[in-house]
C-alpha cells in the first residue's frame, strides 16, 4: 500500500490562493490514480479532483473546474492541488486518496488509501 501526508493547508481570504501537496512513500507512485476529496463539517466527504497516472488525465467536480487544479510530479512521488479564486464554501478538511483500479474516481469508497487531512479555512 502507499502511504499519503497532506500539507499547504491554512487560512486564507476570499479570492486567494493555497497550493495544496500530498506526499507518497510505499508503493511505486506511478502504479495509483490520485484524488483530492474535501469534507466540510456535518457533510459527507466529496470529490474535488483525480488524476490517472498515465498520460496524467484529470477530472474535476463541476464545482471547481476553473479554480482549481490537480497535477502530479511522478519523478518526486506527489500529488499537488492549486486552489485559486478561493470561496468560502471551499472551507473544508482536504484529503489525498489513492486507488489501483480505474472504477468510479468521483466514489470515496473505491480508493484503499488516505492521508489525515488538511484543514483550509477561507474567510469571507
Amino acid at each position: 500500500q502507499v502511504q499519503l501526508v497532506e500539507s499547504g493547508g491554512g487560512l486564507v481570504q476570499a479570492g486567494g490562493s493555497l497550493r495544496l501537496s500530498c506526499a507518497a512513500s510505499g508503493d511505486p507512485f506511478t502504479n495509483y490514480i490520485m484524488a483530492w476529496f474535501r469534507q466540510a463539517p456535518g457533510k459527507e466527504r466529496e470529490f474535488v479532483a483525480a488524476i490517472l497516472a498515465i498520460a496524467e488525465r484529470t477530472y474535476s467536480a463541476e464545482s471547481v473546474k476553473g479554480r482549481f487544479t490537480i497535477s502530479r510530479d511522478n519523478a518526486k512521488n506527489t500529488l499537488y492541488l492549486q486552489m485559486n479564486n478561493l470561496k468560502p464554501e471551499d472551507t473544508a478538511v482536504y484529503y489525498c486518496a489513492a486507488t489501483r483500479t480505474y472504477t468510479r474516481l468521483s466514489k470515496a469508497t473505491d480508493y484503499d488509501s488516505w492521508g489525515q487531512g488538511t484543514q483550509v479555512t477561507v474567510s469571507s
